[in-house]
């Protein structure tokens, strides 16, 4: 009433439940009709508050007293102005906006879907969610049906109950191309997108701008470390420091984020756990080439499962389009079961390439091999790609993305150990294509601090202050190179060009 009252429209879903209206047992669930005349008294002292009032057929018996459907929906319709839709299992659904008539395929419908029926539970409400997008929105009762039914057809042919539901640019995916597959959680363009479009709801949705402060690395720490004669174990506190000056650059603000490994930086990943940073976390045995693993992995990769779902996996590849065939089916093989484990353990992938360790490159490389990796089947979630001075060597790797995951979180751009200067001019040309988020460079910011702080020639505060100072440089040149990059679009556009 109060709803009504105040201009907004209701809708009862009837959901009929015996057991919970006390005419069955605890254990009687299962059981969907019980005929009642109390409950049917009940219901009808309230249908008249209703717009929209939706069941199944045994739902509107027990709405209407008596278990002839048509004669049901009558006896709803003399209580109810609301637009009545009745569910009929596989037969889809049917709306009726007024006088009932003779038969129920003489309301308004919209298309089934031939699907495999897995599991059950939720299917009323994916249902029920479609319905609602399309009337809340306008759409004619034709069209909110078909979402009605394309929703219930996901439900129930996926796990999970409401995470089997599509988002809404996956559900228009389905709709313009149909079913290919009848059971929707094998079909890989499907998968692709529904996870794709669903992930924020797992591991946050806005990283617009990616500022982030890699230390992950391993054997450049150790040669350090080797170089100053201080033992490996000071790493690890090395890496707490690291972690301090992002959080200081951060501040509690979004778009920043680390790369740390746990092999030394295992107490800075437990520290980084719910500051708000971006968490990558390497998986690759540093500089190996053909690709293998940290041993924590394990052989099935069965170590992941053990990691929180806000770590993204991020996998290091030395990969040439002119490498062997042996060379690439090995690196290709780690990386598919790599990529299987990643959405397996529902986490993010971050694939990094750098084909120029291993050969020549020009305007193509990088753009053949991101062309390469979505041909078997790898979509990353994030790229992390080599500085390109190249607009149109930026250009083709960032057209190789769009078109094969328009989905994709965006590019990072690494750092290689390149002095400042190098990547403010690699920025510059980075951010001038919205794909590409933000940087995640290592070296630059702490070598210098590293090898002063293993050899005792620094404090932990002044190791800190020199890091913090070169990766808020770094946030502030790349923050400078995205506006101006804006600038110019915005010119552009306005001088059509």
């Amino acid at each position: 009433r109060l709803a009504r009252e105040n201009g907004s429209r209701t809708a009862l879903d009837i959901d009929y439940r015996p057991n919970l209206w006390g005419l069955s047992g605890h254990g009687d669930g299962e059981n969907r009709f019980i005929a009642s005349d109390k409950v049917t008294a009940k219901l009808q002292s309230s249908l008249h508050l209703f717009d929209l009032i939706v069941g199944t057929e045994e739902e509107f018996h027990i709405a209407g007293g008596t278990t002839d459907t048509v004669e049901a929906l009558r006896n709803v319709r003399k209580v109810s102005g609301a637009t009545l839709v009745c569910k009929r299992g596989p037969m889809g659904a049917t709306a009726f906006e007024g006088a009932i008539p003779d038969s129920l395929d003489e309301g308004i419908s919209g298309p089934g879907f031939p699907i495999e029926v897995f599991n059950v539970l939720g299917a009323g409400d994916g249902f029920m969610s479609g319905l609602l997008k399309g009337w809340i929105t306008g759409e004619n009762w034709v069209t909110a049906l078909t979402y009605a039914n394309a929703c219930g057809a996901f439900a129930v042919s996926r796990h999970g109950c409401t995470p089997a539901y599509p988002s809404w640019e996956e559900l228009q995916f389905f709709l313009k191309r149909g079913v290919k597959d009848k059971a929707l959680r094998k079909d890989p363009e499907l998968e692709q997108i529904h996870w794709s479009t669903n992930r924020h709801r797992l591991h946050g949705g806005n990283w617009s701008t990616m500022r982030v402060f890699a230390f992950d690395h391993r054997i450049q720490l150790e040669q350090m470390a080797d170089t100053a004669n201080a033992g490996h174990e000071r790493i690890g506190s090395f890496k707490k420091l690291c972690l301090d000056a992002a959080l200081s650059v951060a501040d509690g603000q979004p778009g920043y984020g680390i790369l740390c490994d746990s092999r030394h930086g295992r107490e800075a990943l437990y520290r980084a756990a719910g500051t708000g940073l971006w968490i990558g976390h390497p998986v690759e045995w540093p500089t190996s080439r053909p690709l293998t693993l940290e041993p924590e992995i394990g052989p099935d990769f069965g170590g992941l499962a053990e990691w929180p779902t806000e770590h993204v996996v991020k996998v290091l590849c030395f990969y040439h389009p002119h490498d062997t065939d042996a060379m690439k089916a090995e690196q290709e093989d780690v990386l598919k079961r790599l990529f299987a484990a990643c959405r397996r353990n529902r986490l993010e992938m971050l694939l990094e390439i750098i084909p120029s360790k291993v050969g020549p490159v020009d305007a193509d490389t990088t753009a053949d091999i991101i062309r390469r990796f979505y041909e078997i089947g790898i979509y990353p979630d994030w790229w992390k790609l080599e500085p390109m001075t190249s607009a149109e060597a930026w250009a083709k790797a960032c057209d190789a993305i769009s078109e094969n995951d328009p989905h994709t979180r965006g590019i990072v751009v690494l750092g290689l150990d390149a002095p400042e200067e190098e990547l403010a001019a690699s920025f510059a040309e980075a951010a001038r294509f919205p794909l590409v988020k933000g940087f995640a460079v290592g070296r630059t910011i702490f070598a210098e601090a590293a090898r002063k702080w293993l050899a005792g020639e620094l404090t932990d505060e002044a190791a800190v202050a020199d890091m913090v100072s070169r990766f808020a440089r770094l946030c502030s040149i790349w923050d400078t190179a995205r506006a101006e990059a804006g600038t110019e679009a915005h010119v552009n556009e306005l001088q059509g060009i």
